[in-house]
């Protein structure tokens, strides 16, 4: 069976946690320190869907990865910067699906109007620097020391790309209900299928 990306729903909630969980409890790839409930999941993809992309890849019925983009900061002349995450199960890595649900994100999100990408990874990660340097980020920067986790101080690498040109006068990004009504809403929703191994 064909891998599928899609939005998210709230009915994702318990497989978004599941795959999420091992980053919180056995590493720092996520500064997050407790495991959400289910109910939280739930509540953070319905906050900010309807503004920001919650993507999960599907395999035979299952979630096996997912991808999200969020604000860059709360001041509205940031609207046009999001932040990337992107986690995926551990028993399907390197099979394509990061890359898969970045490259939809991304479609998604030019698509929508947002114009700059960020992306904050926690050294050493060198399938993560992999996969956003194949992707187009460039690093600009480390935050050092900047969180504590598991008894060690961690760093935190930055990486950035351009979604699109950098206008004097421009619109606000759409909303998701406003992106789906585009007729290229299918394509770019869908552009990271192919990239899959599966």
């Amino acid at each position: 069976m064909t891998p599928t990306i899609r939005l998210a729903g709230e009915s994702d909630g318990e497989r978004i946690r599941a795959i999420y969980a091992p980053h919180i409890r056995e590493s720092a790839t996520s500064f997050e320190q407790r495991l959400p409930t289910v109910a939280e999941v739930q509540r953070r993809v319905a906050a900010t869907i309807e503004t920001h992309p919650w993507l999960v890849c599907e395999h035979e019925g299952q979630v096996v990865g997912y991808a999200y983009a969020s604000s860059h900061r709360t001041r509205e002349a940031y609207r046009w910067s999001i932040e990337t995450s992107v986690y995926v199960d551990a028993e399907y890595h390197r099979q394509g699906i990061a890359r898969g649900l970045y490259e939809s994100l991304l479609a998604v999100c030019r698509l929508q109007g947002f114009r700059n990408a960020y992306a904050g990874t926690t050294p050493p990660n060198p399938a993560s620097v992999s996969l956003h340097e194949s992707m187009g980020f460039e690093s600009i920067g480390v935050f050092e020391n900047v969180g504590h986790k598991n008894g060690e101080w961690h760093d935190v690498q930055w990486w950035a790309r351009p979604l699109g040109v950098h206008p004097s006068n421009l619109a606000s990004p759409l909303s998701i209900a406003g992106a789906r009504s585009y007729e290229r809403w299918d394509g770019a929703l869908r552009t990271g299928e192919s990239t899959i191994r599966l």
